[in-house]
């Protein structure tokens, strides 16, 4: 464990007693941003595949897919528990009696947890309804991962997400009141954004209390609108060095208690115009703990400003 920040490794292991690792299942889902309901052609961002580089195919039964994902992780790193992650596009924009097949589905023996990921206007009362009686019955933990990318609505909107800070607010909050843990999913580095709010997503995660976050670096996706930007020049992506600054302050800012799932993302050259810098995203994030080390400073250094601080000198 980097003792500087909290490793989501080493969050499951207090939780679960040993070694855990997340599978990918991939199901036959799309976007409400894509098919019309909220607009179309998705986030200026994303592919024809959306995030699922690493799924198996979707016309695999989801038990298909976590025996095979599951041997593979078995041999290579020992591991006996495990969490499904439903992972591509937005899982709950389905009938609600499918989704509730495909998550009993995803509850084998050896799987502790189903991760969710989808989209803050795709989570409703009925889902988790549905989501909270499986838990009670299977005995199984529910993490809600959302993509949220930015808390400037200014830039939402110029990534074409289809949905405002509000819509984040109000799944993390009903999710938060069925007990479910929240992974949000933030993009350090838009176009458009500034340091400024890379603080304030910190600290807006911080004050939601959501329990995990998962950082990424813009990267270009071929065949996207943000691909034609780039290739027309219009595109102005800024520095590892930047990136790697802008971590660290959302790290410094960022409570203590929330656990990091990663600091940067990845993706396969072979679908990109540019992915971290041409880097390994290892080297990005030894960088990031080095200089962590470097500087002295840590994961909630800075995270003094929840539960009324302007009083504090009163108490």
């Amino acid at each position: 464990m980097n003792s500087r920040y909290l490793m989501i490794s080493e969050h499951w292991r207090r939780q679960y007693g040993e070694k855990v690792y997340k599978l990918p299942v991939g199901l036959p889902v799309t976007c409400p941003n894509r098919d019309g309901t909220c607009g179309v052609g998705g986030c200026i961002f994303c592919g024809e595949i959306g995030a699922g580089y690493e799924n198996l195919p979707e016309s695999m039964t989801v038990r298909e897919q976590i025996a095979i994902n599951r041997r593979h992780i078995q041999a290579k790193y020992k591991a006996e528990k495990f969490i499904a992650y439903l992972q591509n596009f937005s899982n709950t924009y389905l009938p609600p009696q499918q989704f509730a097949a495909y998550v009993e589905e995803a509850c084998q023996p050896d799987v502790v947890a189903i991760a969710i990921a989808t989209r803050p206007d795709c989570v409703n009362d009925k889902y988790l309804d549905i989501l909270a009686e499986l838990r009670e019955r299977r005995g199984i933990d529910i993490t809600i991962e959302l993509g949220l990318q930015t808390v400037n609505y200014r830039t939402l909107a110029w990534i074409n997400r289809g949905h405002g800070l509000a819509e984040f607010l109000d799944a993390t909050l009903q999710s938060r009141r069925f007990g479910f843990d929240v992974c949000a999913h933030i993009i350090l580095n838009l176009p458009g954004d500034e340091m400024i709010d890379v603080v304030e997503a910190a600290k807006t995660l911080s004050a939601l209390n959501v329990q995990q976050v998962k950082l990424h670096a813009l990267y270009v996706v071929k065949g996207t609108r943000l691909a034609e930007l780039y290739e027309r020049g219009e595109l102005t992506l800024g520095s590892c060095e930047d990136y790697v600054e802008r971590a660290m302050a959302f790290l410094e800012y960022l409570s203590p208690d929330i656990a990091v799932q990663r600091l940067i993302g990845r993706a396969p050259e072979a679908n990109t115009l540019f992915t971290n810098w041409s880097m390994g995203w290892w080297k990005i994030r030894e960088t990031i703990e080095t200089r962590l080390t470097e500087l002295d400073t840590w994961q909630g250094k800075r995270c003094d400003y929840l539960n009324g601080p302007a009083v504090k000198k009163f108490l």
